[in-house]
């Protein structure tokens, strides 16, 4: 098996005395396109930052294709940052800030004239050059700062929430554009964000954190469908998280009403967590169902319908579906076997948070 290209080892940082990152460890393919997914205070942009040697860890290594660069300044490493304020210099215009670092390392005009027409040309602003920073956009604002990012040829570019001040249209033309860099550079991104469709659009790798540790790692598709705790399931998309009994391999009791499923190995009788995606749930005729309800609540999204349904035991499912039930009509839930997870109920707190599962 070869090495990591960029590899965190048993990395911890405090800040204040607060515990941010707890042993972290995390290692990152070369070309990979990886996203630090996680609410705010989980230590996505301190692990970022980390990488990036803005910080120094408290405890644990650094090693990028290697060689262990913990105490490398950033200036020193084969890496780029692009950050969420794009800290782009409004005096100069946009070939100065794009040079700038090429200028500081030395670099021929004649070089750096073609770097800034390559780096255009890649972000598609070509003949941009001697316009401000004030003239532009908040979304071509953001492709100068990549622009001024790969000019340097970077290995590694690290993105810390680059598209958080965008309006929705451009966060998600920029994704796309995203991905065509990344294919066309044949680089490695390191991604932070909070957004979950930016992580699941993107990504080859998605990394969910969570108070400090990594609650899952995996493709966008595994961390989706096979989420491996109640955390990563109600973060990533929505979804219906419920009590349940195992009463053996292949059954469970949820609300009183018995559902197959294919999940063995947790035991006889056993609490356990059920997650139920919205979009997997069918209402058909009460009589057809596990469970019946009554349909609460309605909002139409454009592509589907969501509701709510209230069953006996008071649990509101959310449903979507591209089928109208409207408000009070009674109906029955059905969920197919292979769309019903289970997982371990964590035994405590902290377990919770280090996302452990037996």
């Amino acid at each position: 098996m070869s090495q990591p290209f960029i590899d965190l080892q048993h990395i911890s940082k405090s800040f204040d005395g607060t515990l941010v990152l707890d042993d972290l460890c995390l290692s990152v393919k070369e070309n990979s396109f990886v996203t630090l997914l996680g609410p705010s205070g989980c230590g996505k942009t301190t692990t970022l930052r980390i990488i990036g040697g803005f910080e120094t860890p408290d405890a644990g290594r650094v090693i990028f294709d290697g060689e262990d660069i913990t105490r490398l300044p950033p200036n020193k490493r084969q890496l780029n940052t692009v950050f969420q304020k794009y800290a782009l210099f409004p005096h100069m215009s946009i070939a100065d800030n794009i040079a700038f670092g090429l200028r500081i390392r030395r670099k021929p005009k004649s070089y750096i004239d073609d770097k800034i027409r390559y780096a255009l040309r890649l972000v598609n602003l070509e003949g941009f050059e001697h316009r401000t920073v004030d003239s532009l956009s908040g979304g071509q604002q953001q492709r100068i700062a990549i622009a001024r990012a790969i000019v340097n040829e970077p290995r590694v570019l690290l993105l810390d929430e680059p598209l958080g001040a965008l309006d929705l249209k451009l966060r998600q033309d920029m994704q796309y554009e995203l991905i065509r860099l990344k294919n066309e550079l044949g680089i490695t991104f390191i991604y932070v964000t909070h957004d979950q469709e930016e992580a699941l659009t993107m990504s080859d790798t998605i990394v969910v954190m969570n108070q400090g540790y990594i609650q899952q790692m995996g493709t966008p598709e595994q961390i989706y469908n096979e989420p491996e705790n109640a955390f990563v399931a109600d973060f990533i998309g929505e979804s219906n998280i419920l009590d349940g009994l195992m009463i053996r391999d292949e059954l469970v009791e949820i609300a009183g009403a018995r559902f197959a499923c294919v999940d063995k190995g947790f035991g006889t009788n056993r609490p356990v967590d059920v997650v139920i995606r919205p979009e997997d749930i069918d209402l058909v005729k009460p009589e057809e169902g596990t469970l019946t309800g009554v349909v609460t609540h309605l909002i139409f999204k454009g592509v589907h319908y969501e509701m709510e349904v209230t069953t006996p035991d008071g649990f509101e499912w959310l449903v979507h579906s591209t089928d109208l039930s409207p408000v009070g009509e009674r109906v029955g839930i059905r969920v197919d076997p292979f769309d019903i997870q289970i997982m371990n109920k964590p035994a405590s707190e902290d377990e919770e948070a280090v996302g452990v599962n037996e």
